[in-house]
């Protein structure tokens, strides 16, 4: 989830204030009621999403730590490929060079040297070391464990050729131990508040005593050295030992780096008006949990498969525009999608990135969210519209363009969660996965998601946390979204005007009782008047007189809203 190192996310969160409480008052949307083409789409589809075949998925990739070139992500890419292509779509293969080597591992041991009491191995933490962290010589080597608390108490000890445990994230931690100090391998504890409150009297569970977030070190072929991520209780173990004094770890690791291409599955139903048109939907396959991001994997194949099934049966027809389905490597593969099909690139009109969609809430601590196409709430802070505890990004208030597609996806969501009872919310945009890179292009995105996730990139994300009734719901909820912008009508626009429109008279509401400045206002409106206006382009036969006069005559609405 969200292509960021680990230890940049660690100190993005650790610098950035807390999540405020979500408002009493958030924004409300109006009773929509959605287009015919869409409710069409919706009973089609709702049926047809199979929550079983997405659980598959999951629990196949969950036997993998996954990065691209090695032997799981390229297993996961062929699994997802055959269950794909049983619902008859056709697939392609699309290959490029990785970003980085396709790192894995067998073993990776760390124990008391003269007891032999494992403190972190593989077959019981799963994904306790670092990415990048090279192979020992056979049977190990042994080495002194020093412990420099926060990660910063180098004084009066001497780390060369030791094992260096620490708070520190990973990265900064070697950098500190390692190419500094001369230190042959890390073992680092450091890991969000929110996954682990700093005072074990805050837990709230036995496992947080357990659970850690896996890690990287650098590439440094010179110094083929290691790192390792900790649990609390294995390190309350190491310290507790260093305590009667000098102890020494034997430390064990197998590791490969695999050369390779980097491999993207893409999977489309050709659209049957405007085929070079595109609604594209991505979700990314590396990174080693069932949630993140097996679950995504998963409710996409799951949602291709619907829609190619609905259509099969006959019971919804071909989409207007192509609808384009993509498994790869987090951004790196959407950024090769985008540069390798520049002339499609040019006429993708959505796109939808999946990452994280099937927690199973009750378990995680997350809720469903729809991260928006940025807006004003992306600019501006607003009680009613709080960032996630993964922090905001720096969006520029003039590079806003607004879209209908945040109020209409938002609108299908919660058409879904009438049936199914089901929590929808939505966070302003934050970046760092897929809907980033077509955004930056220019492509109206967002993102499918849960957070808070108090397992978020760690050791114990794995499928019992994964709801497939969850994965049925974004299912559900994309496919019908997609199918609907790729085959929309003159009637069907007409409808998302009044869609837009009354959400834009209930948003500017709401910020006036929440004391909105005249810019935040003025931002609103100029928004929605993009919004307003993104409707011409909506029906696969084009825009039409009809459509234009009622896009004109809700955007003459607009000022008066602003100031009513």
């Amino acid at each position: 989830m969200r292509g960021v190192a680990l230890g940049a996310l660690l100190a993005l969160v650790a610098q950035a204030p807390a999540a405020p409480a979500r408002s009493p008052e958030s924004f409300q949307p109006p009773a929509w009621t959605l287009p015919a083409s869409a409710e069409r789409a919706y009973s089609a589809i709702a049926p047809r999403v199979d929550g079983r075949a997405a659980m598959d998925i999951v629990t196949f990739m969950d036997r993998y730590w996954r990065l691209a070139a090695n032997p799981g992500f390229n297993a996961s890419i062929d699994h997802i490929r055959e269950q794909v292509e049983q619902s008859g779509l056709t697939t392609r293969i699309e290959e490029f060079a990785p970003r980085a080597k396709g790192w894995d591992y067998e073993i990776g041991t760390v124990a008391f040297a003269d007891t032999g009491e494992v403190l972190l191995s593989r077959e019981r933490d799963r994904v306790s070391l670092c990415i990048n962290s090279f192979a020992t010589v056979d049977g190990g080597i042994e080495a002194p464990l020093v412990d420099v608390g926060k990660g910063d108490d180098y004084s009066g000890k001497d780390v060369k050729g030791a094992v260096v445990l620490g708070a520190a994230p990973s990265a900064q931690l070697w950098k500190d131990a390692v190419v500094s100090r001369g230190a042959i391998g890390v073992i680092s504890t450091a890991i969000a508040p929110y996954i682990r409150p700093a005072d074990p009297q805050a837990f709230t569970s036995p496992d947080q005593w357990d659970v850690f977030q896996w890690g990287s070190i650098p590439y440094d072929e010179a110094r083929k050295g290691f790192g390792f991520k900790a649990s609390l209780r294995a390190a309350s173990r190491m310290r507790e030992r260093l305590t009667s004094g000098p102890a020494r770890v034997r430390v064990t690791i197998k590791s490969t780096f695999h050369e390779g291409p980097s491999r993207s599955l893409v999977a489309e139903i050709p659209g049957t008006q405007k085929p070079d048109e595109r609604i594209v939907m991505v979700a990314h396959v590396q990174e080693p949990g069932a949630n993140d991001n097996g679950s995504g994997c998963g409710t996409l194949a799951a949602l291709a498969s619907a829609i190619a099934t609905a259509i099969r049966d006959g019971v919804l027809p071909r989409p207007g525009r192509t609808l384009t389905f993509v498994w790869a490597d987090e951004i790196a593969g959407s950024r090769q999608w985008l540069s390798s099909h520049p002339d499609e690139a040019k006429r993708v009109q959505y796109m939808f990135a999946l990452d994280m969609t099937g927690e199973d809430t009750s378990k995680t601590g997350g809720t469903f969210l729809i991260e928006k196409q940025p807006d004003p709430s992306a600019v501006w802070p607003r009680p009613s519209d709080p960032h996630t505890a993964w922090g905001a990004s720096k969006v520029k208030a003039e590079s806003l363009k607004g879209t209908l597609m945040n109020d209409l996806h938002l609108a299908i969501c919660l058409r879904r969660a009438r049936d199914a009872k089901w929590i929808v919310n939505t966070n302003p945009y934050e970046g760092g996965s897929d809907h980033a890179v077509f955004g930056d292009a220019g492509i109206p995105s967002l993102l499918n998601w849960h957070f808070t996730d108090r397992y978020y990139h760690t050791n114990l994300d794995r499928p019992e946390k994964t709801s497939p009734g969850e994965m049925v719901n974004v299912g559900v909820s994309v496919a019908t979204s997609a199918w609907f912008l790729a085959s929309a009508t003159e009637r069907d626009a007409l409808s998302v005007v009044d869609l837009i429109a009354g959400s834009a008279s209930a948003r500017l509401a709401l910020e006036r009782r929440q004391g909105a400045s005249p810019e935040i206002l003025a931002a609103w409106t100029t928004w929605y008047r993009d919004a307003l206006a993104s409707v011409r382009a909506l029906p696969v036969t084009g825009s039409s007189p009809k459509v234009d006069a009622k896009v004109a005559s809700a955007t003459r609405a607009l000022p008066a809203a602003a100031t009513r």
